[in-house]
């Protein structure tokens, strides 16, 4: 049944991978349910686990057609394990044991790397929905909130997927890894999440459509490169999963550019040429460019820093036992295993930022960042033209990659957006160019007032497009009880 394109829901827990006939993993997931619950009421969206959600759920993994939409009480949401259809004959796309075929069980002496990628992916899942569980409470629109909630649960199903892994695969050591997931709290002195990123708090939308475009799109990047995995329920599993993410970034980015087009249409209608004009535009309940590009300045540089130092043994011996591969491994023109092969790797030192030929193997994380950036620069053209068409004189811009780094070669190098050195006084006297400051964040918290009236928006951001499931502008994606 591990082929099946639709999902069972014979089962508490929905899935295509037959569970019904593995009694062992399906008891030890329902063992798990109800903590999951627990853990969902407790840091979930704060506030709105009556409330009737218009949500799309997954009832197969075809991707002509795997979703359904109707509304739901978050918590009875039936989160599930999917897995996309198996490959026949897939071979390991990389390394040491490139054109063996793929594993279906985990090789033994691979257990531990593997066992450490899936939880760190696993992590990243429930932390974002804590950080972002306040921000129902703020949301612009009902359009808005409904994608907020679809975000969460999704990351919630993204958790699920790899716990079913630990249970599945890695016996008592996974079940506590498992148990752990629940136990770690975004921002937590005791317990924190793993990674920094995700220990940053989300204050306002304009920080959650940031966090949506730029650190979901490291997500991406990590899950494209684990769908590569020699380890064949893995690469299956992320598979599945990018196919939800790409919603995810479409938040951010539509988010975002919602949020630049109503401020250069306020701008045109109140007669401002100057986008530096900060406090007439701010005067006009909108949020003024130079602010959100200081926005994409500090979320940007705080994913660049999820790829890890540019130089790592730790992804050398992950590529090289074909545990997780390169962003679209199979699409590369090589032969895979990077014995002799090179690659430009940027580095600071001595006050100097210079690129140095690395060999490829260890500069797996720097390949990786770099198939990153070009990826974000996607985006910001979009958001460019929009301001263009307004006649706005002004353009969003990636920063350096040196710029407010804290992992890696540019840990603590005083780079400037342009990728100038600097020193540390002068950086830190025009730090308020370029990152957010506190009253920066107080003007935007002073915006985020509910606007939950359907078909209506808050005054800093414009309606979209098209509206989801290509509901017409009055829709009500959200039927509010408040909790």
């Amino acid at each position: 049944m591990n082929d099946l394109i639709g999902v069972s829901y014979d089962t508490l827990i929905p899935n295509n991978v037959d569970l019904s006939s593995d009694r062992r993993v399906l008891k030890a997931l329902e063992k798990w349910h109800p903590g999951y619950i627990n853990w969902w009421n407790d840091m979930g969206p704060s506030g709105f686990q009556e409330s009737l959600v218009y949500l799309r759920t997954a009832v197969s993994v075809d991707p002509k057609g795997w979703a359904k939409f109707d509304y739901v009480k978050m918590p009875e949401y039936r989160w599930g394990v999917l897995l996309a259809p198996q490959a026949e004959d897939r071979k390991i796309p990389c390394g040491e044991h490139y054109g063996e075929a793929a594993w279906q069980e985990v090789p033994g002496e691979y257990r531990a790397m593997l066992r450490r990628l899936v939880v760190i992916q696993g992590d990243t899942e429930p932390a974002s929905v804590e950080q972002q569980r306040h921000l129902g409470k703020t949301a612009p629109s009902l359009y808005d909130m409904r994608n907020l909630f679809q975000v969460n649960v999704e990351e919630g199903r993204h958790l699920w997927a790899m716990v079913y892994l630990l249970h599945k695969y890695f016996g008592a050591d996974g079940r506590d890894e498992a148990d752990d997931l629940l136990r770690r709290t975004s921002g937590s002195e005791e317990a924190p999440r793993m990674l920094g990123a995700f220990n940053e708090a989300t204050p306002d939308w304009l920080s959650f459509f940031m966090f949506t475009y730029f650190t979901d799109r490291d997500g991406k990047l990590q899950l494209e490169s684990l769908a590569q995995s020699g380890f064949d329920p893995l690469s299956r599993t992320c598979r599945f999963m990018l196919t939800e993410e790409a919603h995810h970034m479409f938040v951010g980015e539509t988010g975002v550019g919602r949020t630049i087009q109503r401020t250069c249409e306020a701008m045109k209608a109140a007669g401002i040429d100057d986008p530096y004009d900060i406090d007439r535009v701010r005067a006009l309940g909108v949020i003024d460019l130079p602010t959100i590009q200081k926005k994409a300045n500090v979320h940007y540089s705080l994913s660049l820093d999820l790829f890890g130092s540019e130089i790592s043994s730790n992804a050398a011996t992950a590529f090289n036992a074909g545990i997780k591969g390169r962003f679209q491994e199979v699409r590369i023109d090589d032969d895979h295993q990077l014995t002799t092969a090179t690659y430009p790797v940027i580095e600071f030192e001595n006050g100097k930022i210079t690129t140095r030929e690395a060999p490829a193997l260890t500069a797996i994380n720097m390949r990786l960042r770099d198939d990153y950036v070009r990826d974000a620069s996607g985006g910001l053209k979009r958001w460019n033209a929009l301001i263009k068409k307004t006649g706005v004189e002004f353009e969003v811009k990636l920063p350096h990659q040196g710029f407010n780094r804290e992992i890696g070669t540019f840990a603590g190098a005083h780079v400037t957006p342009d990728g100038d050195v600097v020193s540390a006084d002068v950086w830190q006297s025009r730090r308020a160019e370029w990152l957010p400051t506190k009253a920066d964040g107080d003007f935007i918290q002073s915006l985020m007032k509910p606007v939950w009236e359907a078909g209506q928006y808050a005054s800093w951001i414009a309606p979209p497009r098209i509206g989801i499931d290509n509901k017409p502008g009055e829709f009500e994606y959200v039927q509010i009880h408040m909790a």
